[in-house]
């Protein structure tokens, strides 16, 4: 496990040393503090090893956090399908999916981060697995009932899943990320990230094959329509499996949760070794015991570089779904293979950035870290706005290109733009429990999760500023 630990960035007391006017807050062997005779959360020489089944878990978890939104983003064409006829839904109805989604997260996110001592994180995961499930199964059962409903209906029938949905991924990120704190290994949280990126590039690389077997008719095919019924049923087929793949996700981590919460609970067991056995009578009840209320304004002042990265991190992040969706093929689709044709070569761009995204979260288990030079990652984060120009320099509405090459953007654009997210996301997510007492860790991890969802919708606001684009 040496090999595994300088992996991940070496020993905290080697970074302590690094950086004077900005250290991690580990306690000195000659200055004990009152965190330091917690038993709970005392610092052990035999800290939990690392385990890859565990570190498999929590890449589940990741993928579960956002498979649902990515389910609703590759389910978006279906959804046009069936308000058709509503020229106000057919216009207006991504931008309302965008921003409940938006809104029910954030409100769920800051309501979760002030509630910390009675805080069951463990109970906070299975409630939003569970939600989703159900509101999947809803959204499931919708493709083959109730086809005949009125779009207005159907559309808030759609809000309001997207409501529990939203409210579903606030509690999983607000658990799962404090949950992994609580382990004490930044593997765990660097592989909620990897999760979370794994999720994106499957959807979009789905969607490209999709369009590969089943290109879309010809907008000049002036046949006869004698098949509308079976394409209708086959939207229909493709988005029930959009929706149970969803049921299924989330199912198969719920299941898989169950040894991860028992091996937590072994672990805050050893912890609490007899010292606090005759006063509690519960592993929860010792957490709380030891867990202290952390004012979000002292978690702020610990870790504001690490967090203002991150909430700036992802509010770049989201103007890169603005270009993408209007950015095509510097070919003639006329005549272009049928993967350069809009309806392939948008989802391979969003496959192209995701997949860098996937690549920098996992890059962060090499040796070469930044995590004790917090000044350094937000520093890099603002630098990173300065990639949103080359967008510009794309073929944005077929108008042309600058660099006239689809190499340049789908390997240069995209896939380094996804790879800055990645890198300095995961980053910062697993260093911020170098810089907070032992008993902070979990409140820190909700409250970085906080900050993420923030980025998200301040970046969603301002992405409408590039709308006309």
């Amino acid at each position: 496990m040496d090999r595994a630990r300088k992996a991940f960035g070496g020993s905290r007391r080697q970074e302590a040393t690094q950086d004077p006017e900005y250290q991690p807050l580990t306690a000195s062997d000659d200055e004990p503090t009152d965190l330091q005779d917690s038993t709970l959360f005392q610092q052990q020489d035999d800290e939990p090893p690392f385990s890859w089944i565990e570190y498999s878990i929590f890449v589940l978890l990741g993928i579960a956090m956002l498979w649902a939104w990515n389910m609703f983003l590759a389910a978006a064409p279906y959804f046009a399908s069936r308000i058709a006829g509503d020229p106000w839904l057919e216009a207006n109805f991504q931008s309302s999916i965008l921003a409940v989604s938006t809104v029910t997260n954030l409100a769920a996110m800051l309501i979760l981060t002030n509630i910390q001592h009675s805080a069951s994180y463990p109970l906070r995961i299975n409630l939003a697995l569970a939600l989703n499930m159900a509101a999947f199964s809803l959204l499931t059962v919708s493709t083959v009932a109730g086809l005949h409903t009125s779009p207005r209906l159907y559309f808030a029938f759609i809000l309001a899943m997207v409501a529990v949905s939203a409210w579903a991924t606030g509690l999983v990120q607000n658990g799962a990320f404090a949950f992994a704190a609580s382990f004490g290994r930044p593997e765990y949280m660097q592989a909620l990230m990897a999760g979370q990126g794994v999720a994106g590039v499957l959807p979009p690389l789905a969607q490209v094959f999709a369009v590969l077997l089943y290109p879309p008719p010809s907008t000049n095919d002036n046949s006869d329509r004698d098949g509308d019924g079976d394409d209708q049923d086959d939207d229909h087929s493709s988005a029930f499996l959009y929706f149970l793949a969803a049921v299924t996700i989330s199912l198969v981590t719920l299941t898989a949760f169950i040894p991860l919460h028992r091996r937590h609970n072994r672990i805050i067991e050893a912890r609490i070794a007899g010292q606090l056995a005759d006063s509690v009578t519960s592993v929860e009840e010792a957490e709380r015991a030891a867990r202290k209320p952390v004012p979000l304004t002292r978690l702020f002042l610990k870790l504001r570089w690490l967090a203002l990265a991150l909430a700036l991190t992802f509010a770049e992040t989201m103007f890169f779904p603005v270009f993408t969706s209007k950015i095509t093929s510097v070919n003639d689709t006329a005549s272009a293979p049928a993967i350069l044709r809009p309806e392939a070569f948008i989802p391979l761009a969003f496959f192209f950035w995701n997949l860098g995204d996937l690549s920098g979260r996992v890059a962060t288990i090499l040796p070469f870290t930044l995590r004790h030079r917090p000044p350094v990652l937000f520093a890099l984060a603002v630098a990173r706005a300065a990639m949103i120009p080359l967008y510009l320099l794309c073929n944005i509405g077929g108008r042309g290109a600058v660099v006239p090459s689809d190499f340049f953007y789908l390997c240069v654009v995209q896939l380094l733009y996804g790879l800055s997210n990645g890198w300095l996301g995961s980053s910062c997510m697993m260093a911020s429990g170098d810089w907070v007492d032992d008993g902070e860790r979990e409140v820190a991890g909700g409250f970085m999760g906080l900050c993420l969802v923030v980025g998200l919708a301040t970046g969603s606001i301002l992405s409408f500023s590039i709308a006309g684009v």
